[in-house]
């Protein structure tokens, strides 16, 4: 008898130890899943906005391109009103 009831108590303590780690591990498990759905909402955004900086960016550099043609053409048009020839610049 006292054997049987040790070896039953054992099991119960086993199946209670395995239940505290199960719900452990359940609890781990959505941890992870919030994590990575905050991960992927943050990749997200951060990809949007490297495209509207992308586009920015892109916009910016032709507003100077722009610019300088701008600037090369009042220089011809300044060397022609100046008469002066073909000068690096």
């Amino acid at each position: 008898m006292k054997g049987e009831m040790k070896r039953e108590l054992s099991l119960r303590g086993v199946s209670e130890k395995i239940r505290g780690i199960e719900g452990e591990l359940v609890s781990t498990l959505k941890n992870l899943r919030e994590k990575l759905k905050t991960l992927e909402t943050e990749r997200a955004n951060l990809l949007l906005e490297i495209d509207e900086l992308k586009k920015m960016a892109e916009a910016r550099a032709s507003a100077l391109e722009s610019e300088i043609s701008m600037l090369h053409e009042e220089v011809k048009s300044l060397k022609q009103l100046l008469g002066v020839g073909d000068l690096a610049t």
